[in-house]
């Protein structure tokens, strides 16, 4: 028999399937604003506003749950996990935001030579494979596709050090283009974290199991 507090659980999670179609999408306009050159900030702070307004209503719908019904255990596991991904996947939005910033302002990609806008364009493509991975398995509720996400963290975590590790050998080069790489390698190690979170509280609201995937 299914009970009251179902439904507004499900809610939960379609709300957040949709949250995560947006963030996958506004993460690849502002990465690949960046890329091309293209100004983009407006298009992404509109879309980043939407998702924080998406995550506040998963907020308050979660203590409408709570205060409305009786939650056992596994609900209140799903509520706080349903919160926190709403909060990692507006964190999404607001990169993203960060991102068509360092495009619309500084700039500096296109100055780059061919070597490094290919790393750049290959630790986006990781990251944005990670996003991915972390919107399926909430789709799914699937924890073995959820737990695959360790690996691509790796290669992230190994691109982003790497990158660090030509910038402080580089004897000269392009101000401009400098700041430009930092932030931007700092920005999509975070995402890559986030999307870590997202798959570590999947696991946990389907096994009641606390796991670090990193």
């Amino acid at each position: 028999m299914s009970r009251l507090i179902d439904k507004g659980l499900e809610d939960q999670s379609v709300l957040l399937i949709r949250m995560g179609e947006l963030t996958y999408q506004t993460l690849s306009i502002s990465i690949k604003g960046y890329i091309e050159s293209s100004i983009v900030q407006g298009q992404i702070r509109e879309m980043s506003d939407r998702l924080m307004l998406m995550a506040d209503k998963v907020e308050d719908r979660s203590f409408e749950l709570i205060t409305r019904f009786q939650p056992v255990a596994s609900d209140l596991r799903a509520i706080k996990s349903y919160m926190k991904i709403g909060y990692d996947f507006a964190r999404y939005g607001r990169y993203a935001l960060d991102i068509s910033y360092i495009n619309d302002q500084i700039s500096g990609l296109s100055e780059c030579d061919t070597e490094i806008k290919e790393s750049v364009e290959k630790m986006c493509e990781k990251v944005l494979q990670m996003v991915k991975i972390s919107i399926d398995a909430l789709r799914k509720h699937d924890v073995d596709l959820a737990k695959t996400i360790v690996e691509t963290e790796r290669e992230v975590d190994a691109m982003y050090q790497s990158h660090l590790n030509k910038l402080l050998e580089e004897e000269t080069g392009n101000s401009r283009s400098i700041t430009s790489r930092v932030l931007m390698s700092r920005y999509l190690e975070r995402i890559a974290d986030h999307a870590v979170y997202v798959c570590e509280s999947i696991v946990y609201i389907v096994t009641g199991e606390k796991i670090r995937l990193r």
